[in-house]
């Protein structure tokens, strides 16, 4: 099996640039989770506060950017980066990040290290997010039109009633195991529909967490993967070029690519960096002219067009 290529940060780095770069912290974890809740109560506020169209819009985008924030923080925790004791890590990582979007620390993390120790290589788990691309701006349009509408969201989380049985296995058998996989997230659901209920906002559960979910979640989850892998080649000898890292401004943080995860080729060349040190990291390779080779975009826009960029077949 051919395992991607690696740099050694003593290699590019200073000893003193790389304590900067490669420092854990014991509360930067744990505030950013604080804030992608607060943010999303927050945004939540704002519609119940001043229920109209474009407030319940603007709700939607941050609570569903906040909902791929904590995917993306129990991606952090994969890697131990959201607290240096391993047990606090996984505690946030798997209870206050990945049950409530659905998701599994620790089912999540040994697929997510196989795919950094073959990134772009063939046994890479990932590679077939990357290898529809680049495809036909209408393809584009149709997936994100499923994402908006919900389709997306009812596929990955009742497939499952539609899918065949495998080796014989009763559909009695495979509900009941697909509900105790996600027996953390209907906990988490049903505690967050209690408390509402409790103030009088049961239909907030549905409204401000589940519709955001169904389709801001999966529309901004696909952004992501495109920016980082889409037209990246398939066995890359480069380590710079292994994934791409997409500039992105003010905007598209707050409703696309939360919590630094734009810095996605300095994660790969550098992968137990905490994400709040990314920005520093690809500062002082810019500083040393090492990001010329690097993989970079502007911004998502032109991702998304160069992505979309296969001609229509005559």
């Amino acid at each position: 099996m051919a395992v991607a290529a690696r740099v050694k940060p003593q290699d590019l780095f200073t000893p003193e640039e790389w304590t900067r770069i490669s420092a854990r912290s014991s509360w930067r974890g744990i505030a950013m989770v604080a804030h992608a809740w607060a943010v999303i109560v927050a945004a939540g506020a704002l519609f119940v506060a001043f229920p109209n169209p474009l407030t319940y819009i603007v709700a939607v985008m941050l609570i569903g950017a906040r909902q791929l924030g904590l995917a993306i923080l129990m991606h952090e925790a994969a890697h131990g980066g959201l607290h240096p004791n391993l047990k606090v890590n996984d505690w946030l990582g798997e209870w206050l990040c990945a049950a409530p979007v659905g998701a599994s620390l620790a089912r999540y993390r040994p697929y997510h290290l196989t795919h950094h120790k073959y990134a772009q290589q063939a046994e890479d788990p990932d590679l077939v997010l990357s290898a529809p691309f680049p495809t036909t701006a209408a393809s584009l349009r149709r997936k994100m039109i499923r994402d908006l509408t919900g389709q997306t969201f009812v596929k990955q989380r009742f497939g499952f009633l539609l899918a065949k049985s495998k080796g014989g296995q009763p559909k009695g058998a495979i509900f009941a195991g697909e509900v105790a996989r996600q027996a953390p997230f209907l906990l988490w659901n049903l505690g967050l529909l209690a408390v509402l209920s409790a103030f009088g906002l049961w239909w907030a559960w549905l409204a401000l967490w589940i519709v955001p979910m169904a389709t801001w979640f999966p529309l901004v989850t696909r952004l992501r993967n495109i920016a980082e892998h889409a037209l990246v080649a398939q066995n890359e000898p480069d380590p710079f070029r292994h994934a791409r890292t997409t500039h992105a401004n003010w905007l598209e943080r707050a409703l696309i690519a939360p919590y630094h995860v734009n810095f996605h080729a300095e994660h790969h060349l550098f992968m137990h960096t905490p994400c709040w040190n990314l920005p520093l990291a690809h500062r002082l390779l810019e500083q040393k002219g090492l990001t010329k080779g690097m993989l970079t975009a502007p911004d998502y826009v032109s991702v998304l067009k160069a992505a979309a960029s296969k001609p229509v077949a005559a």
